[in-house]
């Protein structure tokens, strides 16, 4: 038993359907069977992992947690999901995280990027996890997320039903470990606010085929592990993508222009994706470089992940690769 603990010719089928629903037959992936939330937000394309920034002397930043909502809304990014692994979520308190869920929620209100809060709690606290889950919906989330809790698949079905249950939020399943198709399977049919698996047990890309036909194709899947194979993970049906939050406007194009029949163009916007991150200090820098955080923002040690040379601070000249190289390569192509 699983434990846990706390992914016809192609000529011939663009002259028959066009350009805008290329993509999406290219992948078997129906737009029209996209889960949408009770606001018409759709689940579907960009849903990056919100990064908690801090203050100097160690408080919830919340002006730069905003910040991360507003550049989501700006790029066209669909969805922003906090706090999850890439959030360092276990080092967060009670207090920060409902602080943190209601401006996020906020300061998403009138906008197009749903706002998805994750619930999951430390151990086996299930009364945790349903207040969170409660304080979202009281506050206006768009939807719920959550990983499972330390157990095995019957305890993590439990857990599932309980969250799914106490409010009518749409719920995102967050997998780990080896967490088994069937047990997914098994929640899309019996919790009905189930709606999208972020998949990132075993090897997702080769258990997606199998997963989308147990679910009629109407369970959408999102990608994570950085999405770090889009050009593939589009390819073979995900619908659905959580990098973090630095490119997700470019993560969001090649999307785009994948599900637009121009497979090209979305290869070459990956790629640009890729070649920034090659850059010395560009992945830790692109949020400050960008105008989201602050130049004194800093991050909190997380359990199991670390900081390490991520504290060194930056000097001048190497800030300045990363921001020339956003003006060299990239500006043409930045929403946010």
């Amino acid at each position: 038993m699983a434990t846990y603990t706390s992914q016809m010719d192609r000529r011939t089928l663009l002259k028959t359907l066009g350009s805008v629903s290329a993509g999406a037959a290219l992948s078997g992936f129906s737009l029209a069977a996209s889960p949408k939330d009770s606001s018409g937000k759709r689940f579907s394309g960009l849903f990056p992992i919100a990064a908690t920034p801090f203050t100097p002397d160690n408080k919830l930043d919340l002006d730069c947690l905003n910040a991360e909502v507003k550049f989501c809304n700006r790029g066209g990014v669909p969805g922003l999901i906090w706090p999850q692994i890439a959030s360092g979520w276990s080092s967060l308190s009670s207090d920060e995280r409902f602080a943190g869920a209601e401006s996020m929620i906020a300061a998403g209100k009138g906008g197009k990027t749903a706002i998805v809060i994750g619930v999951q709690t430390q151990g086996k606290d299930l009364p945790g996890a349903i207040a969170y889950a409660k304080h979202a919906a009281k506050n206006g989330a768009d939807a719920i997320c959550s990983l499972p809790p330390d157990g095995d698949n019957a305890a993590a079905l439990e857990y599932y039903k309980a969250i799914g249950s106490a409010t009518d939020l749409p719920l995102f399943v967050q997998t780990i470990g080896d967490m088994p198709v069937d047990l997914i399977v098994e929640m899309y049919k019996s919790i009905p606010t189930v709606r999208v698996v972020k998949d990132e047990a075993g090897d997702p890309l080769a258990r997606v085929t199998e997963l989308r036909a147990k679910t009629d194709g109407k369970l959408a899947i999102f990608a994570g592990k950085g999405v770090r194979q889009l050009m593939d993970e589009m390819r073979l049906g995900f619908t659905g993508f959580c990098p973090v939050v630095g490119l997700a406007d470019l993560f969001q194009q090649s999307w785009e222009l994948y599900e637009a029949g121009k497979l090209r163009e979305s290869f070459d916007m990956f790629g640009r994706i890729q070649a920034f991150s090659t850059i010395l200090n560009a992945d830790r820098y692109v949020m400050v470089a960008r105008g989201i955080f602050k130049e004194d923002t800093k991050s909190r040690a997380t359990p199991g992940m670390g900081a390490g040379a991520s504290q060194v601070p930056l000097s001048e000249a190497e800030k300045k690769v990363v921001r020339d190289a956003l003006t060299t390569y990239l500006k043409p192509y930045l929403r946010g």
